[in-house]
């Protein structure tokens, strides 16, 4: 007797990603672990007067972020820590990274590393990184 089964394209994907997930996580070590590096997603936008770095960072406080800027490369690290958990609770899954992180960057010449401006709200660091005047375009009048 032959036995009909529907190919379903999805279960193949999802197989193989929870292979290589499996691989990535003998390899590089469990990602639930603290000591684990992690990145947060990162957005950058431009503006005609500034560029906008966005990197999502909830559950850190801004006392444990810390940027600095070093021959134009942006560095941006912090530390996110798990919340202690009581004796009688077992953690089931975990998914949220903690653990440190580090992000670099390299700032383009038409930047002002001397006018970077840093805020952290509802989870989201943004850095305005404004333009120097010299890059700003120039109208030329035809004559």
């Amino acid at each position: 007797m032959t036995r009909l089964t529907t190919y379903n394209p999805n279960r193949t994907v999802s197989e193989l990603q929870r292979e290589v997930d499996s691989l990535f996580d003998r390899f590089f070590g469990n990602a639930s672990d603290d000591n684990t590096t992690w990145m947060p997603s990162t957005d950058l936008v431009e503006y005609p007067d500034r560029f906008e770095l966005q990197l999502d960072v909830p559950g850190i406080p801004k006392e444990d972020l810390n940027i600095s800027v070093q021959n134009r490369t942006l560095t941006i690290s912090g530390l996110r820590s798990r919340e202690q958990s009581s004796e009688d609770e077992e953690l089931v899954r975990v998914e949220r990274h903690v653990g440190r992180f580090r992000r670099s960057f390299t700032l383009p010449e038409t930047v002002n590393p001397d006018a970077i401006e840093a805020n952290c709200e509802n989870g989201v660091l943004t850095l305005a990184l404004p333009k120097t005047e010299e890059s700003a375009p120039k109208m030329i009048d035809v004559q």
